[in-house]
């Protein structure tokens, strides 16, 4: 019987991080520009933008390189963030930097490539 089974997607794995802070400060601003751009430039964007580049400052600085790791522990400590005046979520944002990152890669992110 033939093995149908689909292989499973192989890790991504950032470099090491070396500039840490410059890395966070590139994704707070990344982040942010996407935040206003999705929809309406709202105040609460840059809370969401600084707290998503915190955590993953912090991350990268403990020797965090797995991608799949890095959002996992975006969504797990944005759910204690308020998202009550805002269009998103700890899973939209996680998604986005995910996104972010792989642009800035060279991986392309759209259609399961």
């Amino acid at each position: 019987m033939p093995n149908d089974r689909i292989p499973p997607i192989p890790p991504i794995t950032l470099p090491p991080a070396v500039e840490p802070e410059q890395e966070a400060d590139w994704l707070r601003s990344s982040l942010l520009s996407w935040l206003n751009a999705e929809y309406l430039p709202e105040a609460v964007n840059i809370e969401i933008a600084q707290r998503a580049s915190q955590i993953y400052k912090r991350h990268r600085m403990e020797g965090e390189n797995d991608l799949g790791e890095l959002v996992i522990a975006l969504i797990t400590e944005l759910r204690s963030f308020d998202f009550s005046k805002s269009f998103f979520g700890e899973f939209a944002i996680a998604n986005a930097v995910s996104d972010l990152l792989l642009d800035s890669l060279g991986i392309d992110h759209c259609c399961g490539q």
